[in-house]
């Protein structure tokens, strides 16, 4: 990491980037599970929907600090501003979680917690990319490597969890009486779970483990520079 001079501009940005990284590293797995119990309405009832709310605020705080690393290269710029406009999606819509529960058979409130869902997903397979774009940035050739391979993975994960998703819909306005088609559905209903578990939780794991590793690295290197 030796060419990232310790300028102290380039340290005011590396420092915003790693705080960036911690909030996104520590936002994501409480945004699933602060969505999910605001979706139940149990223990965060008397608090509505501003949980949910304050921890899409801190993914959006966090990509607002990575967006001050390396203004003028384009490409981690666009990827920045898509990532920015999903995690802006997610804040808006995310309140509906809390309506929903309140009024499950409104239609409007339905569509929009699922246009919510596949937000948070296109946010996930975003944030893959600009991961990917960091990686290509940093002189740590393990560490592209590793970001390239990995974030390329991920993507594919979840363009398989829509492509699944898709499926499962269009197989489920089929009429059943066919066996083939019964069969499906029974197989959906039987493992739908699993395997959207597995389609989420997976990338969401491996991202976090990218995260916290440039955060890792990108501190070794202003802290070694300084010593």
């Amino acid at each position: 990491m030796a060419d990232l001079a310790p300028t102290p501009q380039l340290l005011r940005a590396l420092g915003k980037l790693a705080r960036g990284l911690s909030a996104l590293f520590w936002g994501m797995p409480a945004a699933l599970l602060i969505s999910a119990e605001t979706a139940r309405a149990d223990w965060l009832k008397p608090l509505g929907f501003l949980p949910a709310v304050a921890i899409n605020a801190l993914l959006l705080y966090g990509l607002w600090q990575m967006a001050e690393f390396q203004r003028q290269e384009r490409p981690w710029r666009q990827a920045i501003d898509r990532a920015q406009l999903l995690a802006l999606v997610n804040l808006g819509l995310c309140p509906f979680i809390y309506w929903h529960n309140k009024l499950p058979d409104q239609f409007f409130f339905t569509a929009t917690v699922w246009l919510l869902e596949l937000a948070a997903v296109l946010f996930l397979f975003n944030l893959n990319l600009v991961l990917s774009r960091l990686g290509a940035m940093l002189p740590d050739e393990t560490l592209r490597q590793e970001t390239r391979q990995f974030t390329a993975l991920n993507r594919w994960l979840l363009v398989a969890l829509l492509f699944f998703v898709l499926s499962a819909v269009v197989v489920s306005q089929l009429p059943p009486a066919s066996l083939p088609v019964g069969k499906l559905l029974l197989w959906l209903n039987r493992f739908s779970g699993l395997l959207l578990i597995f389609f989420i939780l997976l990338p969401l794991a491996m991202t976090m483990a990218l995260l916290w590793k440039i955060k890792e690295v990108i501190l070794d290197a202003v802290f070694g520079a300084r010593n």
